[in-house]
């Protein structure tokens, strides 16, 4: 059975840099760049233009990871897409990834499968366990692993919404999971759920338990109450647990691994609040240059966090072969995950 390895990174953001001072100027935003530093560690992030869809970022994404791979858009044999925010209700951003990427203008035309994933923080990691099981069962070769957000268009940029709007930005991230006979890639994976908590962090603007699942008026204009419209989170619930959860699937990573942390040479922690990631780490005992941050300049991107981090470290140096990394996440759900993998 080969190993799974990831033979290509991507990344792509938005031009547009909005500015924690901007949320101020430009949406009225009751808040300033020191309270939104203080709590969450974010300086700016990028939002995409009207008229971009989440596939669009991802396309960028993928041809720089398919391109790093050494590797043609028809030697991919499988899309695996993880996001949040998809352009539509249905179909998934996957078959869009697909038509972007012009698999059926190949000569002869390829109809690769295209997988959604919807785990939201911790997606790409869902996603990952998923590709490197596939390809190290034969069954596929080369997957094409996605994780990529469009969230400014569905988030409350007034002072009502401003404890979770500050929070998330747009981009992509994407990798080329593929075969190996070399002592490489991915060492194994962790993933958790519970369920108990799925309303702490959510977004309900559609329930289908409704009848019908949107109001209407007489015209047929559907309309959705504003308390389902905008994403809801319980913040001292999230951070709890956010905290407790990478704790404990970072543990167990090492403790199957038959590693400590100190054998780990960079940690890819999901960029969801500096806050709890500094919390993390000095929990664990990480050392400040082994953890790898972007929340900075991106702010939470959701499933494209990790990916992203990936792409930007390999091109700035940071990340090398034959180094040990850890990944690890957690989101909505509750879901999390952790990967061991030596690049």
């Amino acid at each position: 059975m080969p190993n799974a390895y990831i033979s290509g990174t991507g990344f792509y953001v938005p031009p547009r840099v909005v500015t924690n001072d901007q949320l101020v100027e430009e949406y009225g935003m009751d808040t300033s760049h020191e309270w939104i530093v203080k709590r969450t560690g974010i300086e700016e992030r990028r939002f995409a233009e009207e008229g971009v869809g989440t596939a669009d970022l991802a396309t960028e994404a993928s041809r720089m990871a398919i391109e790093d791979a050494g590797l043609e858009t028809g030697d991919i044999d499988m899309i695996v897409f993880a996001t949040l925010s998809p352009e539509h209700a249905f179909p998934g951003s996957g078959v869009y990834l697909q038509r972007n990427l012009g698999f059926a203008d190949l000569k002869p035309p390829k109809f690769v499968p295209a997988l959604d994933v919807r785990n939201q923080c911790s997606g790409f990691l869902y996603g990952l366990a998923t590709a490197a099981s596939m390809v190290q069962a034969g069954g596929v070769k080369h997957v094409l692993l996605v994780g990529a957000e469009i969230q400014s268009a569905g988030i409350d940029l007034t002072t009502r919404g401003r404890t979770v709007s500050s929070l998330f930005g747009d981009g992509a991230g994407a990798v080329v999971v593929s075969p190996t006979d070399e002592d490489r890639g991915v060492r194994g994976w962790w993933l958790g759920a519970d369920g108990r908590f799925a309303d702490a962090l959510s977004q309900k603007v559609w329930d289908v338990r409704r009848r019908p699942f949107l109001k209407v008026d007489a015209e047929g204009n559907g309309f959705v109450p504003v308390e389902d419209v905008w994403a809801h989170m319980n913040g001292k619930v999230v951070f709890k647990h956010a905290v407790e959860k990478m704790i404990l699937v970072m543990m167990q990573a090492c403790w199957e691994q038959k590693i400590t942390v100190k054998d780990i040479d960079l940690f890819y922690l999901h960029q969801a609040n500096m806050r709890i990631n500094q919390y993390v780490a000095k929990q664990l005992g990480l050392p400040d240059e082994k953890v790898v941050y972007n929340i900075q300049k991106y702010g939470n991107t959701t499933a494209a966090t990790i990916p992203l981090m990936l792409a930007e470290s390999q091109r700035d140096g940071r990340l090398q072969r034959g180094m040990k990394i850890a990944l690890v996440a957690f989101g909505s759900g509750f879901t999390w995950g952790s990967a061991i993998l030596d690049w």
